[in-house]
């Protein structure tokens, strides 16, 4: 079998791999959410050209290579965020293939190459085409519009290949984070240590190098792709043999027994449960640290800013950051129980304790993002009202939303590997939908209050609601686990489908 065989073979493998999944409805309609989602996207994009298009033409001083490639900082960095989403690495789909009797690089070297060539790389021509064909066709001809885009499609695609280099070695370690970190920072330099017109001018004078003028210049950046594929290739393959090869010695730690919280009984169990998962295994500990570093960088950026001094965006970013526990643990709540659920199934109303326990430890996590903007009351920029309304309000009718997705959650988290797992979990719709109603409709519903009423009225009714729900717990969270019961052995078939 030749490599194009093995390419075509290893395509149609996916493809076959996710319509044979149990999950394979809920995933439709997921992607059909997204495909409408990537739909308004592209609109935007198509605006953004436009509206870049008409100013590169009115411009006397800046034409209309530089004006692009001025942004193509933000383009890129914007592009590697969007990937987290939507792209997995080569190492999460190639564990089926490594035992087989063909060169050991072949499977990963066929992901890399697809990677290339995925639909997803010709997003941001949405934008660079409407916008080369506004201002550089009708004044320069076809073959430099055609130059423009082959250069930004190189950079894009070379893109694509250090955020897989990138995302490889964060899902090894957290610390990684500061290798992207650091590199956004070179990149963006001359902003912070000049002026934005300077930033703007030495990547506009830069980038005008890969014009169909300068057939170098793309020598290079296709000797910077092939460079990076090659190293991608050993990256990927490297850390799947290692994982398959347990090849990492484990330490043993003593861990504390946390015999204060067996006062509570079975809640208490599983509470010490949920905190010794954070404490023990590699994935739920690293959603965890992530919660906490963003919590406190949103913290950090209402104190000390003024970015997001007005009422809109000081609001907005307050109850995000008080829900981002939530949407990251809350929202895929079951999943790293889907390992063991058999055992969670075996004593009647087990998952109840089970549910309360999570429930509480998410509500006494809410006092980190409190505690943090203490100092936005100090320096004035919120009330103490607000903050404490906005706690109950998160613990009371947020979480009481996120908790539903339990019921529909049925794709097993990995504790541990991260490299050979069958992948990351699959969220369905009404994971979507939910994470989507906490995000936006708060910031709907305080803004109706604050229209109607005076503001530390509204304040007190938000903080009236949530009390509501937190103090009707034990009501709500049986509702959940009857509907939960109903639907057991479809999502238990689920879960060790995706074990």
């Amino acid at each position: 079998m030749t490599r194009l065989q093995l390419l075509r073979t290893l395509r149609h493998h996916i493809s076959l791999s996710q319509k044979r999944s149990l999950a394979y409805e809920q995933n439709r309609a997921s992607k059909i959410m997204m495909y409408v989602g990537s739909g308004f996207v592209i609109l935007y994009l198509i605006f953004l050209a436009v509206m870049f298009a008409m100013i590169a033409n009115d411009s006397e001083s800046t034409t209309a290579y530089e004006l692009m490639y001025s942004l193509a900082p933000f383009i890129l960095a914007a592009d590697f965020g969007f990937r987290f989403m939507a792209q997995q690495t080569p190492s999460q789909l190639v564990k089926p293939y490594i035992l087989l009797p063909i060169s050991k690089y072949t499977c990963v070297e066929c992901f890399v190459v697809s990677s290339i060539l995925s639909p997803n790389n010709l997003l941001w021509m949405a934008m660079l085409a409407p916008y080369a064909f506004m201002t550089i066709l009708f004044s320069e001809g076809l073959l430099p519009m055609l130059g423009f885009l082959l250069g930004w499609w190189l950079l894009i695609v070379i893109n694509s290949q250090w955020y897989m280099m990138a995302r490889t070695l964060i899902n090894d370690h957290m610390w990684w984070w500061i290798l992207p970190v650091a590199v956004y920072a070179i990149i963006f330099s001359p902003w912070y240590l000049f002026k934005f017109n300077t930033f703007l001018d030495f990547y506009g004078q830069l980038g005008v190098g890969t014009t169909f003028f300068h057939p170098l210049t793309y020598l290079g950046l296709l000797a910077l792709l092939v460079a990076m594929v090659l190293i991608n290739r050993r990256m990927q393959f490297h850390y799947v043999y290692e994982e398959l090869a347990s090849a990492k010695t484990t330490k043993l730690h003593n861990v504390s027994q946390f015999n204060y919280l067996e006062r509570f009984g079975e809640v208490g169990e599983y509470l010490k449960l949920e905190i010794k998962s954070i404490l023990r295994n590699k994935n739920i500990r690293k959603g965890f640290i992530s919660s906490v570093v963003i919590v406190t960088i949103f913290s950090l950026l209402l104190s000390f800013t003024d970015i997001y001094d007005d009422n809109f965006n000081s609001n907005f970013l307050a109850f995000y950051n008080f829900g981002i526990f939530g949407l990251m643990g809350l929202s895929r709540i079951m999943s790293s129980e889907g390992n063991y659920i058999d055992g969670l199934m075996v004593h009647k109303e087990n998952i109840i304790s089970l549910l309360k326990a999570k429930y509480y430890f998410y509500v006494v996590m809410l006092f980190l993002p409190f505690f943090l903007m203490i100092p936005t009351v100090v320096q004035g920029k919120c009330s103490l009202l607000m903050l404490i309304s906005i706690f109950f309000f998160t613990a009371g009718i947020e979480f009481f939303l996120l908790m539903q997705t339990a019921i529909y959650n049925k794709q097993t988290m990995p504790l541990n590997t991260k490299f050979i797992s069958k992948g990351s979990v699959e969220t369905n719709y009404w994971q979507i939908i939910i994470s989507i109603v906490v995000l936006f409709v708060p910031v709907v519903i305080i803004v109706a209050l604050l229209a109607l009423f005076e503001r530390n009225t509204a304040y007190l009714i938000m903080m009236a609601i949530g009390i509501a729900f937190m103090l009707t717990n034990s009501l709500w969270i049986r509702n959940i686990y009857n509907r939960l019961m109903k639907r057991r052995y479809e999502n238990m078939e689920s879960f060790r489908a995706t074990r």
